[in-house]
């Protein structure tokens, strides 16, 4: 898939209003619109001699939430952020040293709102080639990319099922090497595939 049809797909369901994921049946509802914490997150799409590669980090295993697990670069929307663009590529900046003026800004997916009430805005950019990671240690343990073409194959998307508080609830993961990818990133990755695939 080439970076113009990335962009022409996003930009039609920009137009027809498509939702994110909805299908998944959770027992937990998300919180009311007036409880959400906006938040951006980068899916940095880079090209490679295959084709086009997604960025992800490993999140610290330091950190006090989502240690060690797969992620977008990303975070809250800072009032000095113009756009969840502006936020999305400030985070990437600091988070995997990726200077914004590297990257083209393609679109975005709808916003996906999380069980612990961020409401996260998924932005897909165009990394300009070569890109040599600088993560925070403080924040990122590890910077890698997947290809796109693993998202787009369906059979990589698995639903699993999770307790929390004693309570079900169900989530995609894409086990990618090493990588658990799951929760919310799994979540992005598997809207970023139906936007693009139209399915």
């Amino acid at each position: 898939m080439t970076p113009a049809l990335v962009k022409a797909r996003l930009a039609a369901r920009a137009r027809d209003g498509v939702a994110r994921v909805t299908a998944l049946p959770r027992v937990e509802p998300t919180p009311p619109a007036g409880e959400r914490v906006a938040a951006a997150v980068l899916i940095a799409l880079i090209g490679q001699a295959h084709g086009l590669n997604v960025v992800l980090t490993r999140r610290s295993d330091s950190l006090p939430h989502h240690a060690g697990q797969v992620s977008f670069p990303g975070g809250r929307v800072e009032p000095s952020d113009g756009s969840p663009e502006e936020a999305a590529l400030r985070e990437a900046e600091e988070e995997i040293g990726l200077p914004r003026g590297q990257v083209s800004v393609l679109g975005r997916l709808a916003e996906y709102v999380t069980l612990s009430g961020y409401a996260i805005t998924p932005v897909v950019g165009l990394v300009e080639a070569p890109f040599r990671a600088r993560p925070d240690p403080a924040e990122v343990a590890e910077v890698f990319e997947m290809p796109l073409a693993f998202v787009l194959d369906p059979a990589n998307h698995l639903l699993v099922e999770r307790s929390r508080d004693g309570r079900r609830r169900y989530t995609y993961a894409l086990p990618y090497g090493d990588h658990q990818i799951w929760g919310a990133t799994a979540g992005m990755l598997v809207n970023l595939y139906e936007v693009l695939t139209g399915r």
